[in-house]
């Protein structure tokens, strides 16, 4: 069932202060060489599938998560639309069960998350969820933390998203959203989905301000960081 659209209040979180694909920064491999957090990436597949690269909204996701070990040891995760899955390999990295979806249809997208998995001998569940399609796969996923970087990028598609965030929220209690985005239009965009469907502000970061300075000297643009969850009836 598709959850019903409510009420919320404007993001009221206090913020500290050309998108193109990066190479990754130190520690983490790919299969043609690259470093970041000791991992390994599949980057033969890198074309013109925007899937198949390592985006900076997702190192920024990725540091988040490692800055925040503690949080996700033993959590249950699910990345949304997680394409080279940097942020759900750091979160499997540091002890979280970790599951790695994208749209079914990118068969692609998906066959690299599980070669990325292999490479770094990191057990994640990886599935095809295409948002806003309720079938069982959604239905069986209780995560405690869902991770998005990046996923705010095609207008048609955010309703589908938030869809399927509140679903993965309400079907899982007390759990939180994580999506590290472009802000292109101010924070209107994400005031307006966020009241459209009923979610609260628990923290918003200038995505550079959690980056070390020779990481951040790589990345470009104006990249937010916002966390939200279920917004309680006493607030609606």
């Amino acid at each position: 069932m598709i959850p019903k659209l409510s009420a919320s209040p404007s993001l009221r979180c206090s913020i500290s202060t050309s998108q193109t694909p990066i190479s990754s920064p130190r520690n983490l491999k790919l299969t043609n060489i690259m470093l970041f957090y000791d991992f390994k990436f599949s980057t033969q597949n890198m074309r013109e599938d925007y899937g198949l690269y390592v985006w900076p909204c997702s190192v920024i996701l990725g540091e988040y998560v490692w800055q925040q070990k503690q949080r996700f040891s033993e959590a249950n995760v699910v990345e949304l639309g997680a394409g080279t899955c940097l942020p759900g390999l750091v979160a499997a990295k540091v002890g979280a069960n970790v599951t790695l979806t994208d749209d079914s249809s990118r068969l692609e997208v998906l066959d690299n998350m599980r070669r990325v998995c292999d490479l770094n001998k990191l057990e994640c569940n990886v599935l095809g969820l295409t948002w806003g399609v309720w079938d069982s796969s959604i239905f069986d996923l209780r995560p405690t933390i869902i991770l998005g970087a990046d996923v705010l990028y095609d207008s048609n598609a955010f309703d589908d998203l938030f869809a399927t965030v509140t679903f993965l929220l309400r079907n899982s209690p007390g759990s939180t959203f994580i999506t590290s985005y472009h802000n292109r239009s101010g924070h209107h965009l994400i005031e307006f989905l966020m009241r459209k469907w009923g979610l609260k502000c628990v923290k918003l970061l200038d995505g550079f301000s959690i980056l070390p300075s020779f990481k951040a000297s790589q990345l470009s643009g104006n990249i937010q960081l916002v966390e939200m969850a279920l917004m309680s009836k006493d607030n609606a």
